[in-house]
């Protein structure tokens, strides 16, 4: 039989369930997928335990983080002037980073539902080997991330957003950072809640698009594309984005059958020129890649996206602050306050 039973109803036997076996089964979910949460309960705990009372009790806990996550995020949104330094808060000499970024979930009876994740990291500078010479110089990187995730629109998904910026003293840094794609969206979130940031789209991300152009103009894969494709990387690197929109748009005249696509890429220069001054940044020493967004994405999508998962969008959203909580390394914060029998 073990220690407790193995598939009566939450309501009859969670009495007799103390908080730390509950509290690893919601942590171990939050790691892999429920069959092995159970399976390492019942071997590492001997606790014999069924994937739906995993599942069962992920749902309730999660629900309460969710309850959590709504609450702090009303909190954060309240106050007309956020950015503004509270009386008593001392500025910081800290530089900090946003970025933003985006994935797809399989949600049953939807398909796939692009789930937004956000991440507020701490700017240092570190010697590093620069990839393009070789030489050992200093270059921005971000530590210490935390993470939001969302699926649905834009506006929650900011208010979340800036709620982990506050928590992580925001207002008070010395500098601010949003890094992005080209996605309006993105811009017009970073417009609305860190508008006193400087912005930068990923440099990779704007390689892809040179990429693109260049295999537009030359052909995928040809001499001409990789020759094209360096000598305007060097441009936009030195901050001539509107140079290499110009570039495209006179290549476009002479490609018909691509032009309307090049055209599109050259808008993308364009529109985004004011931020893409690399090297600039760099001389700052800003970092100009997003990729502690992007392997947060990753993150999450390795326990939300794997082989075969199909989620009801209550149970993905559910499990998402835990998720969050675990990446972040706040799970036991989390869990502290959504036990608190204030929430019962």
């Amino acid at each position: 039989m073990g220690l407790f039973p193995l598939d009566e109803q939450l309501g009859v036997w969670d009495c007799h369930w103390s908080e730390r076996l509950a509290k690893y089964c919601v942590w171990l979910s939050g790691l892999r997928n429920f069959n092995q949460a159970a399976e390492i309960l019942g071997e590492l705990a001997q606790v014999p335990i069924s994937t739906k009372t995993v599942w069962r009790l992920t749902q309730r806990w999660g629900q309460r983080a969710q309850a959590l996550e709504a609450l702090e995020r009303a909190a954060a949104n309240a106050t007309p002037d956020r950015q503004h330094i509270a009386p008593g808060e001392a500025p910081s000499d800290e530089r900090l980073a946003v970025a933003l970024d985006g994935g797809m979930v399989h949600i049953r009876g939807e398909g796939w539902k692009e789930l937004k994740v956000g991440c507020v990291g701490q700017v240092v500078v570190r010697p590093t080997k620069d990839p393009a010479t070789g030489d050992v110089v200093p270059l921005a990187h971000t530590v210490h991330q935390t993470y939001v995730a969302h699926l649905g629109g834009p506006e929650v998904f900011g208010q979340q957003l800036w709620t982990e910026a506050q928590r992580r003293r925001w207002s008070q840094a010395a500098e601010t950072v949003a890094l992005g794609d080209g996605a309006p969206w993105i811009w017009n979130l970073v417009g609305h809640h860190f508008y006193d940031s400087q912005q930068v789209v990923d440099w990779d991300h704007a390689k892809q698009h040179l990429a693109l152009a260049a295999s537009l103009i030359g052909g995928e894969g040809t001499p001409a594309a990789g020759r094209w494709l360096s000598e305007q990387a060097t441009c936009l690197f030195e901050g001539h984005a509107a140079a290499v929109a110009d570039c495209i748009v006179v290549a476009a005249s002479h490609k018909r059958k691509v032009a309307k696509d090049l055209r599109q890429q050259a808008g993308y220069f364009r529109d985004n020129q004011r931020r893409m001054q690399y090297l600039e940044l760099r001389e700052n020493n800003f970092p100009i890649g997003s990729g502690m967004v992007e392997s947060g994405c990753k993150q999450f999508r390795e326990r939300f996206a794997g082989p075969g998962m199909r989620w009801s969008r209550s149970g993905a959203e559910r499990l998402l602050p835990v998720r969050a909580a675990i990446l972040s390394h706040r799970f036991d914060n989390l869990w502290a306050a959504a036990y608190r029998p204030a929430l019962n």
